[in-house]
């Protein structure tokens, strides 16, 4: 049994332009609305100043062209918050559904959610394998509380059952090291199935990118540049 790691940490790779461009772009705001907050201190500074919508994130997610052959768009996966953003919230991870780690938007098991994201799904039909990509925006220092939570849910989820195979799956998690300001791997695996289930988490400023790769190809993304795949979403 080969774990996929090759391709998930390609994806996740791929997030530094995007999530150094967010925090430029909020760089950005907080300047220009700096002095126009002073002269008037009434008027309640924007918490979203700067912070990216769905509607850029969809943009900067990768495209199509950077998967290699077999694998299609599932339009169905496909979802974002558009050009407004969403009341942030944090919600109780005491008990999470571990089962929903081999899920898309397994990153919501931390109960921290941001105020916009993006994520699409590509599957190669022939070989079953999947190939997942979300993006999420926080305000303020709350990504790095995603990160944490990561650690949490693995602590809280030493494994769960399959319900395809009805198998014992086996969770493990690490903190990962270079890739963007930190980066959380988690992975699953199972006697029953034929490749594992790689999960990671990277972020950089206010942004976390979170993949998820069920394909065994080792050679998944060898001659491709990650560091194009995300582009920077026009501000």
């Amino acid at each position: 049994m080969r774990l996929p790691s090759p391709a998930a940490r390609m994806l996740a790779v791929a997030a530094l332009p995007l999530a150094l461009a967010a925090c430029s772009s909020s760089t950005s705001a907080d300047s220009a609305d700096g002095p126009a907050a002073s002269a008037t201190p009434s008027k309640a500074a924007d918490p979203n100043a700067g912070l990216l919508t769905g509607t850029q994130l969809k943009k900067a997610l990768a495209p199509a062209s950077y998967f290699r052959s077999g694998f299609a768009a599932d339009a169905s996966l496909a979802r974002d918050t558009g050009d407004t953003y969403q009341p942030p919230a944090t919600k109780s991870a005491a008990k999470p559904h571990c089962a929903d780690l081999a899920a898309t938007s397994w990153i919501s098991l931390t109960g921290v959610e941001g105020v916009s994201f993006a994520q699409s799904s590509y599957i190669n039909r022939n070989t079953s394998a999947e190939l997942d990509q979300e993006i999420d925006v926080y305000r303020g220092a709350t990504g790095a509380d995603v990160l944490k939570g990561l650690a949490d849910v693995v602590a809280a989820c030493p494994g769960y059952t399959d319900s395809d195979t009805h198998s014992k799956v086996k969770v493990t998690g690490a903190v990962t090291a270079g890739l963007g300001d930190e980066a959380y791997t988690i992975k699953l695996t199972s006697s029953a199935w034929e490749t594992g289930t790689t999960l990671i988490a990277a972020r950089t400023g206010t942004a976390v990118v979170s993949v998820l790769s069920t394909d065994g190809a080792d050679d998944v993304g060898s001659s491709q540049r990650p560091e194009g795949v995300l582009r920077c979403a026009a501000r």
